[in-house]
């Protein structure tokens, strides 16, 4: 016990001392310097992406390749209908698939010059079928639906909405 403590007092004693310690690197305390004043980061207020990270090129270690798209357009258009929401529009469109098994139902934006001149928003129908031959069956049995939110801004120089098929396209213009 006599051993232990003329060791610490004779530590404490040598510490207290050195009074470049309170300088020193090796003192984890000075390790960061104090905090300054700086101007916050220029970004936008409402920016609705400002969580999702940007994609880079090739991906990481982990990352999968791009599935490819095995999609096709419906075979027939059976309806669009168009209702109006408090921010923009809902495009809804039905169609009838060429046989029974349809998935993955989405319209699909078709960005060209001359649909942004001449003022049309167009979507291709398109959806997945499964591998594997299945039945033709019943008109009913093949229907497939699908909406999409469109914005007010985009529906801003809007004049007609077309979602096209494999056999037929249906349009809706602004009255």
């Amino acid at each position: 016990m006599q051993k232990s403590f003329t060791v610490l007092l004779v530590a404490a004693l040598t510490l207290s001392a050195c009074s470049s310690w309170r300088d020193s690197r090796a003192n984890p305390s000075n390790w960061f310097g104090s905090s300054t004043s700086v101007d916050p980061a220029e970004t936008a207020i409402n920016d609705a992406d400002a969580l999702v990270p940007d994609r880079r090129e090739g991906g990481g270690l982990f990352s999968r390749p791009e599935p490819e798209d095995i999609s096709v357009p419906i075979a027939k258009i059976d309806e669009l209908r168009i209702d109006p929401t408090a921010n923009g529009a809902i495009v809804y469109a039905a169609g009838t698939a060429a046989r029974q098994g349809a998935y993955n139902a989405r319209l699909v934006r078709v960005d060209s010059e001359e649909n942004q001149k001449n003022g049309v928003l167009e979507f291709t129908f398109r959806v997945d079928y499964p591998e594997k031959p299945t039945n033709q069956g019943t008109e009913r049995s093949r229907m497939v639906s699908d909406a999409i939110n469109v914005s007010r801004k985009d529906l801003k120089n809007t004049r007609l909405v077309r979602v096209v098929g494999q056999q037929n396209a249906l349009e809706s213009r602004r009255r």
